[in-house]
């Protein structure tokens, strides 16, 4: 029996969100919309923006009408088996942190048996990890096949230019100002990974918006001292 998921679209993780590399953007945005018939296998750095493209494309292919599901494996890799019962029955699963599996033969097993379901009921699947299949560390021969068998993309980490115009966009859609002030403040205090500052400017727009307070660098000195 199928465990339901939900899944809701974050406003900051859409195709029109997504900076640089356009031809992978474009790629994805073709899997979304029915356009391409193999299944991909997206690898790339924590923070380059693979969870993004995997959300956006299953928010996109839903607002089209068209059957998809995001499945966060490292979420559920405590009841894998059942958690995975009956996705291949959507047109497109889109599967993420497929490392979270390795080592774990319960788990491999399910995926080995889900890939197999899914190719016979012509299901699309998109995986994302954080190495190549063989690198993985999967000890299931067999899985390690399948999962190769799909499309193999990498996607690079943005430099801090690209970082510095996704955190300008996220704060425009938040209504927040951002000068190149302090974002050389944050990019100097704060780790340069992406998740961290997109998870500190989303603390700073409920700190901005309690206290009426622009985002000034003593204003944010003061809430990171919180």
């Amino acid at each position: 029996m199928q465990i339901p998921f939900s899944f809701k679209a974050r406003s900051d993780q859409r195709f029109i969100d997504f900076i640089g590399q356009e031809p992978i953007r474009l790629l994805f945005e073709g899997v979304a919309e029915g356009k391409a018939a193999d299944h991909i296998f997206l690898t790339g750095a924590a923070g380059s923006g693979k969870t993004h493209l995997l959300r956006a494309c299953v928010g996109h292919r839903l607002a089209l009408g068209l059957q998809a599901a995001y499945l966060p494996l490292r979420k559920m890799l405590h009841a894998l088996p059942d958690a995975l019962e009956g996705f291949e029955q959507h047109s497109l699963v889109c599967l993420d942190d497929v490392q979270a599996l390795a080592g774990n033969s319960e788990a491999e097993i399910a995926l080995f048996h889900f890939f197999n379901r899914a190719k016979a009921a012509g299901t699309r699947l998109v995986f994302a990890a954080d190495a190549m299949p063989a690198l993985l560390g999967i000890e299931l021969p067999d899985l390690v096949s399948r999962l190769e068998q799909s499309v193999r993309i990498s996607i690079e980490l943005l430099d801090e230019s690209g970082k510095r115009q996704v955190l300008l966009q996220r704060a425009r859609q938040r209504g927040l100002e951002l000068d190149d002030a302090v974002l050389d403040y944050l990019f100097s205090r704060v780790s340069r990974d992406l998740q961290t500052l997109s998870q500190l400017l989303d603390r700073l727009d409920h700190a901005s918006l309690a206290a009426q307070r622009r985002l000034t660098i003593p204003f944010i000195k003061t809430v990171l001292n919180t």
